[in-house]
């Protein structure tokens, strides 16, 4: 399909490695090295001949788990998916099973600039697809504005905040629990082994998950 082709399919791999970072290292506390160290592992990786596969299921005591794959070896990858599944009491699913618990949608981060008025840039960004504005703190712990839209708005929403000199942080699609399963201290433990097995996998790119913090 050409060069043109594969660059913009490696782009997107690389953007796939740094998803479950944003979204999934706060929920279960990943230290910032092993974060860094799975970023450079997925973006390191070749992606001639790869494919993308999504894989659902659920976690013990009822937690839902969507993981997102780039793999050269389709039957390797659910090998392994279904073992860490097996090994910690889990139990993998069919594509589409959890279509009901988590959304796709497209997620902008920005530094709220001095003196930028948010509730009036909410306003302005409907137009462009803006479901949701909100502020989150980061890593270090700074201020974080978040523009959230639809999956088919992606383009439009990006396009409308560039087009006011918003300087973009990241800018991806992410899965969103709709809903949160409530679980004790000691079933979040159980469940966090196999988050922690998914994402130590070469193959996985991200690891969403339903669990309430």
């Amino acid at each position: 399909m050409g060069r043109a082709f594969e660059f913009r399919k490696e782009r997107k791999f690389k953007r796939w490695a740094k998803m479950a970072v944003q979204q999934n290292a706060k929920a279960v506390n990943m230290p910032k090295d092993r974060v860094e160290a799975a970023i450079k592992r997925a973006s390191d990786k070749s992606m001639a001949n790869y494919e993308e596969i999504v894989y659902e299921g659920y976690a013990p005591h009822g937690v839902a788990v969507l993981i997102e794959t780039a793999t050269d070896n389709t039957n390797r990858t659910v090998a392994n998916v279904r073992s860490y599944f097996n090994k910690t009491d889990g139990s993998l699913g069919k594509t589409g099973s959890l279509d009901f618990v988590f959304n796709r949608k497209s997620i902008f981060r920005f530094a709220p600039a001095e003196g930028l008025d948010l509730e009036e840039l909410e306003f302005e960004l409907i137009d462009a697809g803006l479901e949701e504005l909100y502020v989150e703190a980061d890593e270090e712990g700074n201020d974080i504005a978040v523009a959230q839209g639809a999956f088919e708005n992606f383009g439009s929403l990006q396009k409308a905040l560039e087009e006011k000199g918003i300087e973009l942080k990241s800018s991806k699609l992410e899965r969103i629990a709709l809903s949160h399963h409530e679980v004790t201290e000691e079933q979040a433990a159980d469940v966090l082994k196999l988050i922690d097995k998914l994402e130590e996998d070469d193959d996985v790119q991200a690891v969403y998950h339903n669990m309430a913090e």
